[in-house]
């Protein structure tokens, strides 16, 4: 069995950001001027462009090693079948040649990220937890 360079904490982490971010809709009341008591806080559901949790997860991923980032992008590739755990040096590799300094915005991408990710783990065997309330550093 091949071995993760990235922790799994990390792994379980932008899993649940991922799900966070993946709730958002477009913005239904561009114009809206009220209160956000008032309209229920449904604009907290709306992709506004300039999200927290996006900027969130694009640092979190760009703080990481190189390794991180490429374990991270075969594991999501691994996840949504690319390949099998047999092949996993082969979509390590491949995620390598692909590197160019944008792997947040790559992954942030695909919208089943949060799922490819968890089905990644799976298929090493590792399990992860969204019981998570503290970030991991």
């Amino acid at each position: 069995m091949p071995e993760l360079t990235i922790p799994v904490d990390k792994v379980a982490f932008l899993i649940e950001k991922a799900r966070e971010f993946d709730v958002k809709d477009g913005v239904s009341d561009p114009d809206s001027g009220s209160n956000s008591a008032d309209d229920r806080m449904i604009d907290v559901l709306e992709d506004s462009g300039s999200d927290p949790v996006l900027r969130e997860i694009a640092g979190f991923i760009n703080a990481m090693s190189e390794d991180e980032q490429i374990d991270l992008v075969a594991l999501m590739r691994l996840g949504r079948g690319d390949g099998d755990i047999d092949e996993w040096d082969e979509l390590r590799r491949q995620a390598a040649e692909g590197a160019n300094g944008r792997t947040a915005h790559y992954l942030l991408g695909e919208p089943l990220l949060s799922d490819f990710l968890a089905e990644g783990l799976d298929a090493f065997g590792l399990s992860w937890s969204d019981e998570r309330i503290t970030p991991v550093r």
